[in-house]
């Protein structure tokens, strides 16, 4: 008896001759050696082409469902096993310590609706400059005719490394060639690669209090011993720096998330610290383009090169669909990153690496930034003026930075009051104790580079009326 053909739009006929024979014979209704009808009686019975029932036959055939016996006719393998069952639970699920210590994060509030959104994580997406961007693709897709689209580099294509290194010595004083640039998915995976061959249990890494929590889980997924150090209004103090550490996570020119900057006197310490202890510093130069102030201010790695690993970022000044990153690292690491590279993602995407190298060298990220900048500054002007008026128990540092801003509470404040509020008011926020493993200082966390200055000074209002 003939199995049912139960039609679906959705996938071509020959695939669902081929599921109907194919579950018939697992379910024992064609039992193993018995013959099958022919594939004129299969199309005449289901009212498909004779050409349907032998595509699904072929397919059967190669997978050892099926065998054509010649003179014979078309039967179900004696190898097929109809008793197996194959319905039957999923294997219990045996994370690796590495898993386990990753999925340990704070979680955020759930809201039911939002309409003013400050939360970390959204970036001013309408600013991405599409036509350009499209242009420079367009160009370097040409170039796979010619041979451009064989595996390269493991560390990106040398003329976006050059490009890289160029722009951030002009820009952020770092002295790197090309040689010391390694592309990649965006900081998340520079820190992930780095963390794979810098730590694991009985290792030691320090980093800021609060501080940013993809570097956080980063690195207490690795097993290492992580030290958290309380920042201040001038970031990390030197004084509390541990006598023995492998590795030192820093972001000095915007400390992540309360935007402190740290001063040269507290920098050369802190290379002086690591010089003495033999630690390797990890600067995260995360929204430094985003200074309204003054120009973006000179990397640490600067400083001393062969001590410092810097981290950035296109994600957040161009955009995170792009995921595109970069570090800049001594000698002696960029070997071990890209001899190790070919374990994981193999080379960061040419394509998309060879039309950022275009976006740079022609000016094209330059005039970006420019526009950008002028209408990032409308907006931190907004928040600032629209905190001033609502809030004005709220202590503000005016960095002139970045695209968020954390103030402080009153000490008579709590943030779970506060959180209520951005509930009942439907207006996210993040707060500053999602960031620290200790709560010094109570504070809100807006981020504001994504919304029109409309919706931040509703999004203000709205929080202080549900207050």
């Amino acid at each position: 008896m003939l199995p049912p053909l139960n039609p679906s739009p959705s996938e071509p006929l020959y695939r669902q001759v081929y599921q109907a024979l194919r579950e018939a014979i697992l379910a024992g209704a064609l039992p193993e050696g018995s013959k099958l009808p022919s594939s004129r009686e299969f199309a005449k019975t289901w009212g498909v082409a004779r050409n349907t029932v032998l595509e699904a036959f072929e397919l059967l055939e190669v997978e050892g469902f099926i065998e054509t016996r010649p003179a014979s006719g078309t039967y179900v393998a004696h190898s097929v096993n109809p008793e197996v069952t194959l319905d039957v639970p999923a294997p219990g699920l045996k994370l690796t310590e590495w898993a386990i210590r990753a999925l340990q994060t704070p979680l955020r509030p759930a809201y039911d609706q939002i309409e003013v959104d400050f939360r970390l994580g959204n970036v001013p997406n309408e600013f991405f400059p599409a036509e350009a961007w499209a242009r420079a693709l367009r160009e370097r897709a040409k170039a796979l005719q010619g041979g451009m689209g064989q595996y390269g580099d493991e560390l990106g294509p040398l003329e976006t490394r050059e490009a890289i290194s160029s722009y951030l010595a002009r820009e952020r004083g770092v002295k790197a060639t090309a040689g010391m640039v390694m592309l990649s998915s965006g900081s998340q995976g520079s820190l992930d690669a780095l963390a794979r061959v810098f730590l694991e249990p009985g290792k030691t890494v320090v980093m800021e209090d609060p501080g940013y929590l993809g570097a956080r889980r980063v690195f207490e997924a690795s097993g290492a011993e992580v030290l958290y150090l309380p920042v201040d209004d001038e970031g990390l103090n030197p004084e509390l720096l541990p006598r023995k550490a492998d590795l030192l996570y820093v972001t000095p020119a915007h400390q992540f998330p309360t935007g402190a900057i740290l001063p040269a006197s507290r920098r050369l310490r802190i290379l002086d610290w690591a010089r003495s202890v033999g630690a390797w510093i990890v600067e995260d130069d995360y929204n430094s383009e985003f200074r309204f102030d003054t120009r973006p201010l000179s990397a640490m790695q600067g400083l001393n090169p062969s001590q410092v690993i810097y981290v950035g970022t296109f994600s957040k000044s161009l955009s995170p669909a792009l995921r595109s990153g970069f570090l800049v690292a001594p000698a002696p690491i960029i070997e071990v990153l890209s001899a190790t590279r070919y374990l994981t993602d193999r080379q960061p995407p040419t394509l998309d690496s060879l039309a950022l190298a275009d976006f740079l060298h022609s000016g094209g990220f330059a005039r970006h930034l420019k526009k950008t900048r002028a209408t990032i500054l409308e907006r931190y002007e907004t928040l600032l003026s629209a905190l001033r008026k609502h809030f004005p128990e709220f202590t503000i540092p005016t960095t002139g930075a970045g695209l968020h801003i954390c103030a402080f509470l009153p000490e008579s404040w709590s943030e779970e009051h506060l959180r209520a509020a951005s509930l009942h008011s439907k207006v996210a926020v993040d707060f500053l104790s999602r960031y620290a493993t200790r709560v010094v200082q109570s504070g809100i966390i807006l981020n504001y580079a994504h919304l029109a200055p409309q919706a931040i000074e509703k999004g203000i209002r709205q929080l202080r009326e549900a207050l």
